[in-house]
């Protein structure tokens, strides 16, 4: 094999081009900064895996360009309901068409048909670079030099000089090696057996996911698309089913009567595992993803994880590396996200123990409480919110202790439907990329020359004809004025009567620029952008 002893710069190398990988790469270009991605297969996977999302991903779908392909290829699911062993409910957890980003609350979806959505994107984007069939052999970063990523094709051997490295590498991959980080074990391993079937027939089913929760055979079942359904069980032994054994285990859904129009696409097994890695940074090499935390699949969250990692990365990796800001930014990045990852592990281990009662003397002990604390009145409400909490304190997230006031910072801006020069959209494609301010009032001098010290598009949200709800959530929060980090999450707001931001001296040194920003040549249309004002 030749060996390239030249080695070529990019900005970001992107190891991995799975989904997490891809809408990095695609959040990147929306922000011009281009990005090589490395990926062993030539094309996407074709076996099933991920199934569910929920509306804050969908909403950074939407930012990633392919909102409307997503759609096309998603089913709203009713939500999740928890079944006993004799398939009688014991509590239900509904999720609404539209929930408060905009999107089903809960979409079914086949990954490989999402990933073909992604890279048919990648394919529009000149500013991503994708080469399949490559083999990622090493990862390097000095202390204050680029990141150096060996690969091989073919042919030879080459290597990238990159300001930037994204581990979307998976559990297995070598990026998490690479900065050092090791497996946090958070307690859960557990071997099940995942069948996905293509079937005409009648399948008993409520359009969500059921969760059986047996000790004996603990189970999940969920349909997935038009006629795509699957199950997961929990055997005592790591034999594939026959078809005999098939037919019983999936007769509470479904008659397999001879002749039946039934197709096995899939039939493997997992070890579900609940890991997180114990750091998530060196230098400039990053891990999102799989390659970062590992969650059982209870709550349908892995998937959905990975993406607000890159979501929460790739702005702030942008402002670093395209206007020069403070290198502490890239710091919050492990800060905000390692938290809220733990906590969805911690929420779909719950399930997994609500699903099997655990093996221990105290499995019936438990099982008794979750039958009594289902029927807790506004639990499984809560349950339902308690997937996208705020975010922890840190440098971007500053809180303050408002008697009777709802503190916004660290959460998410809703997005409900605006109409803007006659012309119905969502809100975010009116605000574009960048910082934002949503106002029910005009700004004093001091907070318009910190909102024009970040570039931020400054909207009234009187006549937005979204039916005065953003005005009420800033009313109800008792705030004239939010503003939004690119995410969409509140970083600051101007209280009701007052004239000012009320943290910028934490966060305003972490997000002083050096450069002005290039100019996207991906921003909202521009009969969008006449109706903000500045």
């Amino acid at each position: 094999m030749t060996v390239e002893h030249n080695s070529t710069d990019v900005p970001v190398v992107i190891v991995g081009a799975g989904p997490v990988g891809v809408t990095a790469a695609l959040l990147l270009a929306r922000r011009g900064v281009r990005s090589v991605l490395l990926e062993r297969h030539h094309d996407v996977y074709p076996l099933p895996r991920a199934v569910a999302t929920d509306d804050e991903v969908c909403r950074i779908l939407q930012t990633s360009g392919v909102a409307e392909e997503f759609a096309a290829i998603s089913r709203p699911a009713r939500g999740l309901r928890l079944l006993d062993a004799r398939h009688r409910v014991m509590a239900e957890f509904p999720r609404a068409v539209q929930g408060a980003h905009g999107f089903p609350q809960t979409s079914m979806f086949d990954q490989p048909e999402l990933e073909r959505v992604l890279r048919e994107a990648l394919d529009r984007t000149p500013e991503c670079d994708l080469r399949g069939g490559v083999e990622v052999t090493c990862v390097e970063q000095d202390d204050d030099g680029p990141a150096r990523v060996t690969y091989r094709d073919r042919e030879r051997e080459h290597v990238l000089r990159a300001d930037a490295v994204l581990g979307c590498d998976g559990a297995n991959g070598l990026t998490r090696e690479a900065i050092g980080a090791v497996w946090e074990d958070l307690h859960f391993e557990e071997r099940w057996t995942v069948i996905d079937v293509r079937t005409k027939a009648h399948v008993r089913c409520w359009e969500g996911v059921e969760q059986i929760c047996d000790p004996h055979r603990p189970a999940t079942f969920m349909r997935v698309g038009e006629d795509r359904y699957r199950w997961e069980f929990r055997l005592p032994d790591d034999a594939e089913p026959d078809h005999e054994r098939l037919r019983e285990l999936l007769a509470p859904w479904l008659d397999l009567a001879s002749g039946a129009d039934f197709e096995v696409l899939r039939q493997a097994q997992y070890t579900f595992r609940a890991r997180i890695a114990d750091r998530w940074r060196r230098g400039r090499v990053f891990v999102l993803g799989d390659a970062a935390h590992l969650t059982p699949p209870f709550i349908g969250q892995g998937l959905c994880a990975g993406l607000r990692d890159a979501y929460n990365l790739t702005w702030k990796l942008a402002r670093v590396l395209q206007q020069g800001a403070d290198e502490r930014l890239l710091d919050t990045y492990e800060g905000e996200r390692k938290p809220h990852a733990r906590h969805v592990i911690r929420l779909a281990v719950a399930m997994g123990w609500a699903m099997t009662g655990g093996q221990d003397g105290a499995a019936a002990l438990r099982r008794g409480a979750l039958g009594a604390a289902v029927r807790i009145p506004g639990l499984t409400a809560a349950v339902g919110r308690d997937l996208s909490p705020a975010l922890t304190a840190g440098p971007l997230v500053r809180r303050r202790f408002r008697l009777g006031r709802r503190d916004l910072v660290g959460r998410h801006c809703p997005q409900p439907w605006v109409v803007v020069d006659g012309r119905r959209a969502r809100l975010d494609d009116l605000l574009g990329d960048s910082f934002a301010v949503l106002t029910a009032a005009p700004l004093s001098p001091s907070a318009q020359t910190v909102v024009d010290g970040l570039g931020a598009r400054t909207v009234s949200v009187t006549g937005l004809g979204d039916d005065g709800s953003l005005a009420e959530w800033l009313h109800e929060a008792r705030a004239d004025a939010v503003l939004l980090r690119p995410d969409r999450i509140v970083m600051d707001v101007v209280p009701s009567g007052g004239r000012d931001f009320t943290g910028t001296a934490a966060w305003a040194s972490l997000l002083h620029t050096t450069r002005a920003p290039l100019r996207s040549q991906r921003t909202a249309p521009q009969s969008l952008l006449r109706s903000t004002t500045r």
